[in-house]
């Protein structure tokens, strides 16, 4: 499995443009490796979007759903650092998904990803969810420019913190798919096929939405121990 755990958090949000570039700053330099000094994390990964919104998507794998409700990860974020505690009103229309891992397939993280997230439609017929991660979702990352597909479905509710009533209440996420890949176009293409809105519609998804991301930042868990 490409993804390193069970479990993932999945942040998507925009910044108010005089912020950008200090929030990058501190993210790169003080709040990724904070996470990931926190036992179950394992990477995160920041992307900027290319074409669609909003402008961040970032990934964080852990271990298991435990990791996101832990005593340790709870402190953390009710105890920001100053420079937390700055840039966190800067944040507008924060999504925050504490994900179960429903599928990985393929190898590694590509440097590009299609961002999809979606509900189940009234009426859903799982059989045809079955048919995207027993056929389609396995088979997408060996294509040329491609490199990896993951499944995520929304498990816990996030708990209001210190954090977040700074920056206002974060909303859900029910079901993400990241496809990831090398080449911008390949990964582009499944906007407009098999993971485009209409697609998706016809094996039972709805509120089907998409953006196209370039990754800019990775750390793990290792880099920070050593």
């Amino acid at each position: 499995m490409p993804l390193l755990g069970k479990a993932a958090m999945l942040l998507n949000f925009d910044i108010d443009a005089p912020a950008i570039t200090e929030h990058d700053d501190w993210h790169t330099h003080e709040h990724l490796p904070e996470r990931l000094s926190i036992p179950g994390f394992l990477r995160a990964t920041r992307w900027v979007a290319v074409r669609g919104s909003p402008r961040y998507a970032i990934l964080y794998e852990v271990e298991g759903l435990e990791t996101l409700r832990s005593e340790a990860y709870l402190d953390r974020l009710n105890h920001p650092s100053p420079w937390t505690s700055k840039m966190m009103p800067h944040y507008r229309s924060m999504s925050r998904g504490l994900c179960s891992v429903e599928g990985s397939w393929g190898r590694g993280l590509g440097h590009f990803t299609l961002l999809v997230r979606f509900k189940h439609a009234a009426g859903f017929n799982p059989a045809l969810q079955a048919s995207l991660t027993e056929h389609l979702l396995p088979s997408l990352p060996w294509r040329p420019g491609l490199t990896s597909v993951h499944l995520l479905k929304g498990a816990l509710a996030a708990a209001m913190t210190a954090e977040q009533r700074i920056r206002g209440a974060d909303s859900g996420v029910d079901w993400a798919l990241l496809a990831t890949g090398y080449e911008l176009d390949a990964v582009a293409r499944l906007d407009d096929a098999e993971l485009g809105a209409p697609a998706l519609q016809a094996h039972g998804m709805s509120s089907v939405s998409s953006a196209l991301y370039q990754a800019v930042c990775s750390l793990t868990v290792d880099e920070i121990s050593a």
